[in-house]
């Protein structure tokens, strides 16, 4: 394994993806965005008509390609980026990552993904399973209120409208979920650094991440 590994890890509205991808851009690395990959598994499950409850449903990975590259995500050689944003797919998206088979799946294409160059990945087991290894790591974490503000201002960005309350209890339910799942559960690997980014600017914790991994960089080259 060669290259620089940063993981970054975190519950749904935490700012994983946004700091990710503007840290990967100042550093010129490579950003891979897992929580995409598995909302591109959904939306082909979706779109295959599937029983989403039934794990055996998912075979279809065996022949599909999922990757992320350069801030989009593609099945197969489609890009789908604006796709898996849909309300469809954040419903059940929770679902779909738990079974096991789907999680070995991904973890296997995220383990090749991270093999060569330096490296920023965002998800939920980063850390813990995908890279255990990372050089650093990360547990970005904000108050509930404040991450369904976030992810209600995104809706009003993409043109949907939601009530604050709504938004709540979706996060809430979705980190519920996440965090006692069976396989491969969010939970914040020993020796993460956590960043509460309740009060920061996205700036803030792009540039205090960025700091640290220079640090452990110097700290290597010594």
């Amino acid at each position: 394994m060669s290259g620089f590994k940063l993981a970054i890890d975190g519950p749904a509205g935490s700012g994983k993806s946004t700091i990710s991808s503007q840290i990967a851009k100042k550093l010129n690395w490579i950003h891979i965005d897992t929580g995409a990959m598995y909302r591109a598994v959904t939306l082909k499950a979706i779109e295959l008509g599937v029983d989403l409850e039934d794990e055996k449903a998912y075979q279809f990975l065996e022949s599909v390609k999922v990757h992320y590259q350069a801030n989009k995500i593609y099945l197969d050689d489609r890009d789908v980026t604006e796709d898996i944003r849909s309300d469809a797919v954040t419903q059940n998206v929770s679902l779909v990552s738990s079974f096991p088979y789907v999680r070995q799946k991904l973890v296997q294409l995220q383990k090749q993904a991270a093999l060569e160059g330096n490296i920023v990945m965002d998800g939920r087991d980063i850390g813990t399973v995908v890279i255990p290894h990372a050089d650093v790591k990360i547990f970005l974490t904000a108050t509930l209120e404040e991450r369904a503000k976030r992810r209600q201002k995104e809706n009003a960005q993409k043109g949907k409208t939601s009530q604050l309350e709504k938004v709540i209890k979706d996060l809430s339910v979705r980190d519920q979920k996440d965090s006692t799942r069976k396989e491969s559960p969010l939970i914040m690997a020993e020796d993460a650094i956590i960043i509460d980014t309740s009060y920061l600017t996205i700036e803030e914790v792009v540039d205090k991440i960025i700091e640290v991994t220079r640090k452990k960089e110097r700290n290597h080259g010594d």
